[in-house]
């Protein structure tokens, strides 16, 4: 199915989360989830818009919500705010968020977002939820420590790779990380090669 999930101009559809009930999708240039019903047999449905609302504040004319995950349970989503610099946890069914306290950290340029259970990186075990943040334009990956409350994440350490080229986004397949470069900037964005790069 296709779906107008709004109406440009003033919109900017980001990255989008699929859990087992839905898809939902950021829109970095509104305050607001977009979110499409899925079957039990994967089929779309229904599209609804929810407001955000709490924590989360919306600043015009910048880029903000931008990557999103799921928790392990799908009752919550996290998101990453790229102008405030903040992660920010949604609830789905209501549109209510929190801000993530990170500390001191510098999420600039927050871009795509992994979440997944224990890893191990260099021989460090991280128990519990590890969440990646892609930093794009920062050619970065910062690793955090996710709380179980989730309203705090602890940054542990950062992966960087000379292949870096402004990443934008972040996923894993078995053991490995790999990251695709976007390239933002490039003078001749057609004629130029991109790359996914293993990472970690």
């Amino acid at each position: 199915r296709e779906y107008q999930l709004a109406a440009p101009p003033g919109t900017f559809i980001n990255d989008v989360v699929l859990t087992r009930k839905a898809a939902f999708f950021t829109d970095s240039q509104r305050p607001v989830l977009y979110r499409i019903a899925l079957s039990r047999n994967g089929l779309p449905g229904a599209l609804t818009t929810i407001a955000l609302s709490g924590e989360y504040q919306h600043v015009a004319g910048q880029l903000n919500l931008n990557g999103i995950v799921a928790t392990a349970d799908e009752k919550m989503l996290i998101g990453v705010q790229t102008f405030a610099r903040k992660l920010i946890l949604i609830n789905p069914s209501t549109g209510g968020s929190k801000a993530i306290d990170i500390g001191r950290y510098d999420l600039a340029n927050g871009d795509g977002l992994l979440l997944q259970g224990a890893t191990r990186h260099d021989g460090l075990l991280l128990p519990g939820s590890t969440l990646h943040v892609v930093q794009n334009r920062s050619n970065r990956v910062a690793v955090f420590w996710l709380a179980p409350s989730l309203t705090r994440a602890t940054f542990r350490f950062a992966i960087t790779d000379p292949d870096f080229d402004v990443p934008t986004t972040i996923d894993r397949a078995g053991k490995r990380l790999y990251v695709v470069n976007a390239r933002f900037g490039t003078a001749t964005p057609a004629n130029q090669s991109y790359h996914v790069v293993k990472a970690g």
